[in-house]
């Protein structure tokens, strides 16, 4: 029996347990740090996910066959290359490969020199610099490093602009860096992952997530608030021939300078008049869209993430997944996502419907044991069904059985599918 530890603690990792332990290899599992949903499906190992040497200090004494790591933040730090020094088999990038959600300014000049198409671009270091660069409202500013999804904003004019460079610059909000302005593109996005062996780009499903807090996409960026899967008019030809374009080049690039990819290559993209075009990559499994993708994957989610850890293992590789629709809902906490409230007890987490797959966020366990908040986004509620409808219906209904002051969930995610496909 294999023994696979997973890194990380929020609804991704969640998810990514529940697709491993459907695997017909019956995987031991555990998680680092995990949380209180995901203690039901692996055992705990309480290690933080930016303790480094700690993580990797684990996963030797646990004698683990595969760590599989969600989050960016260790991925960034050099978490793959620690584990591979020590003889230990890892899914996701390198420090070096990683540098592709680690700098926006980095992905940029990737894109640029793999020919990959993206929005018109300039990396600044002050405000008056950045005021300068921008030649069209709105805009849209970026902070360079990591800032946990919440690091773009689409400025309308040019207060918004110049407020929001001073606080990435100036206040330093996420920390010191530079800020990327970016000609904001028009069009409809689009979430495809890539799994890559250091040669190759297998896509997943194509997913739809909600960047915006509330209905209509209005009010600020988040982490997510919900995703879709599959999306309509993106079939698996088309799929192919966006990988083709997105994720195969940064690929072949990235193993010309030496620093293959192995992991996830995510591609958050806007399929724009003039085609598709890379707003920004991510190197691990999206949050949410990891929960709608997974469900519907029938291929064996252990042996795919073995198979790319290898150069070259996903040759002759084929992805199966089920025809039926992916509906994820995002609970979140009162005042997320400027200031998220902690400790609010949860209610009916038991109350849900058989078949619907609740993956645990930002959760914990109080003493007395009670479900309590303990970050921005809580839960995610994911039903699959025939049809958008039937997936979303049944999403929203086991949704309005969980409750916890000040939840915070949009109405309208899956919407656009159910009135595109009628169904």
């Amino acid at each position: 029996m294999p023994r696979v530890l997973v890194v990380g603690a929020g609804g991704r990792e969640h998810a990514l347990v529940r697709a491993l332990k459907r695997s017909a290899a019956a995987p031991e599992l555990l998680c680092a740090p995990g949380n209180p949903g995901i203690a039901a499906d692996a055992r705990l190992v309480p290690v933080a996910v930016d303790h480094i040497a700690g993580l990797a200090d684990a996963a030797a004494s646990e004698g683990v066959d595969l760590v599989v790591v969600g989050p960016e933040v260790p991925l960034v730090a050099g978490l793959a290359d620690e584990l591979t020094a020590r003889g230990i088999t890892v899914f996701g990038p390198s420090r070096a490969a990683a540098q592709l959600e680690g700098s926006k300014q980095y992905a940029k000049e990737v894109m640029q020199a793999a020919g990959v198409p993206t929005a018109a671009w300039s990396a600044v270091d002050d405000v008056e610099a950045g005021m300068a660069a921008i030649e069209a409202y709105p805009v849209v500013l970026k902070f360079d490093g990591l800032a946990a999804g919440k690091g773009v904003v689409i400025a309308p004019d040019e207060a918004a602009a110049r407020a929001a460079l001073e606080s990435f610059l100036v206040e330093r909000r996420f920390g010191p860096g530079r800020v990327v302005v970016e000609e904001c593109l028009a069009g409809e996005e689009l979430s495809l992952l890539a799994v890559c062996d250091g040669v190759r780009a297998l896509p997943l499903a194509p997913a739809q997530d909600y960047k915006r807090i509330f209905d209509g996409d209005a009010g600020p960026n988040t982490g997510g608030m919900g995703s879709y899967s599959p999306v309509p008019g993106v079939d698996p030809e088309r799929v192919a021939q966006i990988a083709a374009l997105v994720h195969q080049p940064v690929v072949d690039l990235m193993r010309a300078r030496g620093t293959p990819f192995h992991g996830v290559l995510y591609a958050g993209i806007m399929l724009t008049p003039d085609g598709p075009k890379v707003l920004e990559y991510n190197v691990r499994f999206g949050d949410p869209e990891t929960q709608a993708v997974l469900p519907r994957l029938r291929s064996d989610a252990l042996e795919l993430l073995l198979a790319a850890t290898r150069t070259g293992g996903l040759e002759g590789v084929e992805l199966e997944f089920a025809e039926d629709w992916a509906v994820t809902l995002v609970l979140a906490s009162a005042g997320y996502p400027a200031t998220p409230r902690s400790g609010d007890v949860i209610s009916g987490l038991d109350d849900v419907a058989a078949g619907i797959e609740v993956t645990h966020a930002g959760t914990r366990r109080r003493d007395d044991g009670a479900i309590v908040t303990a970050g921005g986004r809580v839960l995610n509620v994911t039903a699959v069904g025939a049809t958008p409808a039937s997936a979303r219906d049944d999403a929203y209904a086991a949704a309005q059985r969980i409750d916890f002051a000040g939840r915070q969930l949009r109405g309208d995610i899956a919407l656009r599918a159910v009135e595109r496909t009628g169904e």
